[in-house]
């Protein structure tokens, strides 16, 4: 990878630093340094969207703070690079980049849960909150943040459940079993370079095949080992061998949209062994058939999400995936927020 890279690397590794710190002032002056001012924000529902770095801080990074005491980030996976660029479609496009520098990461925050969160009632009690952040950097600011909590996973960590029970396992999210996702230094340029174009035949030369009829036709017991460890979403859970994933999430999954296809993604990107991905709006489908206790509305849905995979050779072994579900189920008429709280 590029100095450029390691340098936009160092940047957000930093401002994540800064941003845990207990000083308030530091906190501030972190932000406003790292971020242009301009830096639009793209977080979970219900934060979704915030312009300025002043509103980042207000609107989201306070507000989470002062719920969560003693906030912490411990990222299992660290990794930067700039996104490819060949649409879908194009699937005999020669690879490109697009000029798009990205810096990611995901794994826990830790704090106690001190005051009420978006309407949750606070437990005071220690929680680990699952975080996903893509972070988009220009000339040595930070433009744009993507940012996901897994909003049931924290309503069920409450004693809130909101949605039926996981037919997989809920409560995993680990850091990789070789223990080499925080990638601070530097990786092979050539490795990472076929991870990104690996990933890219992945998503459109495979999940987007799907007939509509047959699981088969995606292939992807020639994408993913045997062993796969798909760890999901909580409502949804983790897979621990493929056939758990193709049974548990993707059946379930593809009846109640069995048009989804993978759009043009916000970002598709690798370093080394890792590869990731993250768009809103980056799966659409429309909602012909059941899922997870809601009847089908034949209505379209946009679903945002972010994903990243360890390559073994020509197989994924490990996937850490979110998708924003309270931001899916609303489209299916259903406010999953408004359900937790009313819960006595």
């Amino acid at each position: 990878m590029s100095d450029c890279n390691q340098d936009n690397k160092r940047l957000v590794w930093q401002l994540w630093q800064d941003l845990d710190a207990a000083d308030w002032g530091r906190v501030e002056a972190a932000a406003h340094s790292a971020l242009l001012p301009e830096v639009e924000f793209h977080g979970h529902d219900p934060v979704n969207h915030l312009s300025g770095a002043q509103a980042f801080l207000d609107g989201f990074w306070k507000p989470l703070r002062d719920s969560f005491a003693d906030l912490r980030r411990r990222p299992h996976i660290f990794m930067g690079g700039q996104s490819n660029g060949r649409r879908q479609m194009a699937l005999d496009a020669t690879p490109v980049l697009d000029g798009r520098s990205w810096v990611s990461g995901t794994g826990v925050m830790t704090g106690r849960f001190v005051k009420d969160y978006l309407g949750l009632p606070a437990t005071g009690k220690l929680l680990s909150l699952r975080w996903g952040e893509y972070c988009r950097v220009e000339m040595g600011r930070i433009v744009a943040v993507f940012f996901m909590i897994d909003m049931i996973d924290l309503m069920q960590q409450a004693g809130l459940q909101v949605l039926p029970l996981a037919q997989g396992y809920d409560g995993l999210w680990p850091a990789p079993w070789a223990g080499d996702g925080v990638m601070l230094e530097a990786q092979a340029p050539k490795i990472s370079a076929y991870s990104l174009d690996h990933i890219w035949r992945f998503i459109y030369q495979g999940l987007n095949r799907y007939d509509r009829n047959d699981l088969r036709s995606m292939g992807m017991a020639e994408w993913f080992t045997p062993r796969l460890h798909w760890y999901g979403p909580a409502g949804i859970g983790a897979c621990l061998t493929f056939s758990e994933f193709e049974n548990l999430h993707q059946r379930p999954w593809l009846v109640a949209f069995p048009d989804r296809a993978v759009q043009d993604l916000g970002a598709l990107i690798a370093e080394g062994e890792y590869s990731g991905c993250q768009s809103w709006a980056g799966v659409m489908g429309t909602h012909t058939g059941p899922y997870l206790g809601c009847a089908a509305t034949g209505g379209r849905v946009q679903i945002n999400g972010m994903d990243w995979w360890k390559r073994q050779g020509e197989h994924y072994a490990e996937n850490w995936v979110f998708v924003d579900m309270l931001h899916l189920f609303r489209q299916l008429g259903v406010d999953l927020l408004a359900r937790a709280i009313a819960r006595p």
